[in-house]
């Protein structure tokens, strides 16, 4: 550009100067002829301004070539750029679909086995409702054959009564059946429901920018289970009505330990632990023996309950919380530690429902042990993957999960179990422990929580 200028600038004055030697002044007389060509001063100026141009207009073309092939470049990186990312879109596109097809069968599943599980609940009412009315047959079949003895009926009634007796006996080995297959029903749906959750969860990861992404949580996880309460078998209670609890049952002359079906009010029928002691028996809502069943669960597991009856486990929150809304419960906390020396304490207590995070307040009233809860005080139930308003960090730091305060108490019964080579203080308190009050750390071999109605005739 400061090329052309200068040419601009050069060319009026060669012009210039030409019409002035071809034009002279007005008083001058010229004696020579006027010459045809321009002088040869004019001439090399102006092929130097020509040239100087050239060399301009030179340097603009390179430049302008250098700045066209960094463009076509940029361009062709660009289109190679555009071009990986819509393969890519594609990629992620076909994904998408292809989870969108696993998730709507597996919701088809889902419904066929919820569909299931709703037969069999109402085939099992319908098969207690029968057992009910064929215990009334035998009853009054059992007073015919009384009123045959003394001479009143005739023979016939004393086989009837003996193929009923077999035709209930045969309709309890159908409920056994009933409950297990309901369990089975139950394990499949939580499989279903974890599924379709880590279906979901990829679909709301599938995008472009979060394809890069490795992990949803930085903090990894023990391996998750699903586990079930197995319904061991059974022994025969035949009454009117299904028993609401062990107090209930030993009323009506059960006087061994073992694994019963109890029904509270307005709930369906499940198996218990009842534990018998000095006259008493006390519903087994917890167990901790040997380590064999781990604690560190969902908050899904912890309301409705896993293990074995027979070995360790936790009964459910939903569980709990249907026995106790009966009536005015106690609550005892048995304990032992490596050197075989047993505690226990017992408190009044109330638990609220699945609302209130299960919202449990204890008052003491005795026992050979300091108290390992907080008393008057509303303790909220948290887990890993369900964690209270307030009370976020306690799950995380002790593992399983379990009734938190304001602050985190290192007291758990459902934390990791630990052998006596834990000795460090981080890995006692992250395992079963409690704290008494001179401040000491204990850990804990074997636990139970146990519950009965504080009237024992509540359910007589």
């Amino acid at each position: 550009m400061y090329t052309i200028k200068l040419f601009l600038f050069i060319v009026p004055l060669v012009i210039s100067s030409g019409i002035d030697q071809d034009y002279p002044s007005l008083g001058s007389v010229s004696s020579q002829p006027k010459s045809r060509f321009a002088m040869l001063d004019d001439v090399k100026i102006l092929a130097n301004g020509l040239l100087q141009l050239g060399h301009g207009l030179k340097d603009f073309v390179h430049k302008t070539k250098g700045q066209i092939n960094d463009i076509v470049q940029k361009l062709n990186i660009f289109d190679q750029s555009f071009y990986d990312l819509s393969l890519q879109t594609n990629e992620i596109k076909e994904e998408e679909k292809k989870l969108r097809s696993t998730t709507s069968k597996l919701q088809v599943k889902n419904e066929e086995v919820k569909n299931m599980s709703l037969e069999l609940n109402l085939k099992l009412e319908n098969v207690l409702e029968d057992k009910i009315l064929l215990q009334q047959k035998v009853r009054n079949l059992e007073e015919q054959l009384t009123n045959f003895i003394k001479g009143q009926l005739e023979i016939q009634g004393y086989s009837e009564v003996t193929s009923l007796k077999t035709f209930v006996q045969q309709q309890d080995n159908i409920i056994k059946d009933l409950l297990q297959i309901m369990e089975e029903q139950y394990r499949q749906l939580n499989q279903q429901h974890s599924q379709i959750k880590e279906i979901e969860n990829q679909l709301r990861r599938s995008g472009i920018q979060e394809s890069t992404e490795t992990s949803l949580s930085s903090k990894p996880r023990v391996p998750r289970t699903t586990p079930s309460l197995h319904l061991n078998e059974t022994k025969n209670v035949e009454h009117d009505e299904m028993p609401a609890d062990c107090t209930a049952i030993y009323n009506k002359g059960e006087h061994t330990s073992g694994i019963y079906p109890i029904r509270p009010r307005n709930c369906q029928v499940f198996n218990v632990y009842c534990d018998i002691k000095s006259g008493n028996s006390w519903t087994l809502i917890q167990h901790r023996i040997d380590g064999s069943q781990n604690f560190n669960e969902t908050w899904e597991n912890y309301r409705y309950g896993f293990g074995r009856l027979d070995g360790e486990f936790w009964l459910g929150l939903e569980r709990i919380y249907s026995i106790v809304k009966q009536s005015n419960y106690i609550l005892r906390i048995e304990l032992e530690d490596w050197k075989d020396t047993k505690h226990y304490i017992e408190y009044t207590f109330h638990l609220g429902n699945h609302e209130t995070n299960y919202k449990l307040r204890l008052t003491e009233m005795k026992g050979n042990v300091p108290s390992i809860l907080p008393e008057n005080k509303d303790l909220v139930f948290s887990t890993w993957d369900h964690k209270a308003q307030g009370h976020f960090l306690c799950p995380e730091s002790y593992s399983g999960g379990w009734w938190w305060h304001d602050v985190c108490e290192e007291n758990n019964l459902n934390g990791k179990y630990n052998t006596p080579r834990a000795k460090t203080k981080p890995e006692r308190r992250r395992g079963i422990c409690w704290k008494s009050q001179n401040g000491r750390l204990y850990s804990i071999k074997s636990t139970k929580m146990l519950i009965r109605p504080t009237d024992s005739e509540s359910f007589e």
